[in-house]
């Protein structure tokens, strides 16, 4: 009598990768084994049919989405990276998988593959404008209603366009061009562990 044992543990990152490679064949664009990690990247019109594929293959069984990120490259022509990293509980193995997108080529959305992806991308098109085709609801997730801007592109300017604040006379919060007022802007640049003058403010400890 044979028993089923279900699909066989993968021991190492080779041999993930013998799985992927045949499978993907022209679609996998790079592969690189680095530090303990495997990371592909494929083209992004693809990666529905390709993460369906590693979350269904028995071999592989990424069926976690732990984390779905975007990196700014402002200097190349496809300046976003969209990183999709999973998890296979079952061969306790990790895999990174990248595509490339511009600011105005949308990627597919994975909801479909990964319902929690929905959250992931609400994010990354928050901080990056990274869009997403077929996303059901494409909103922003951690900065206000009608803010300008995606904080952690590159060229975003460090002090943002606006600051918000509570006006006591208005009694509501209000939005304002920001203002760097100069005299938060000049240093002394003395160190009160190696300056050996007396710092302003320090001579009113004298009395």
């Amino acid at each position: 009598m044979t028993v089923d044992t279900g699909p066989q543990m993968i021991a190492s990152l080779e041999e993930m990768l013998a799985i992927i490679e045949p499978a993907l064949g022209e679609t996998l664009i790079e592969k690189r084994i680095a530090y303990g990690e495997l990371t592909i990247v494929v083209p992004a019109p693809q990666i529905v049919r390709v993460l369906t594929f590693l979350r269904d293959e028995p071999g592989l069984l990424f069926k976690e989405l732990v984390d779905l990120c975007g990196v700014d490259w402002p200097e190349r022509e496809q300046r976003f990276d969209v990183v999709y990293h999973l998890l296979s509980l079952h061969h306790n193995h990790r895999l990174r998988v990248k595509v490339r997108t511009d600011e105005y080529t949308p990627v597919p959305s994975v909801v479909s593959v990964y319902p929690t992806a929905g959250w992931f991308e609400r994010e990354a098109w928050d901080m990056y404008g990274i869009l997403f085709a077929d996303h059901p609801d494409l909103r922003r997730l951690l900065s206000d209603y009608g803010f300008d801007g995606h904080p952690l592109r590159k060229d975003f300017p460090l002090t943002g366009y606006v600051e918000l604040r509570y006006d006591e006379e208005q009694k509501r919060v209000v939005y304002e061009p920001v203002k760097l007022r100069q005299d938060f802007r000049t240093f002394d640049f003395l160190s009160p562990w190696e300056g050996s003058g007396m710092l302003p403010g320090d001579e009113k400890a004298q009395g």
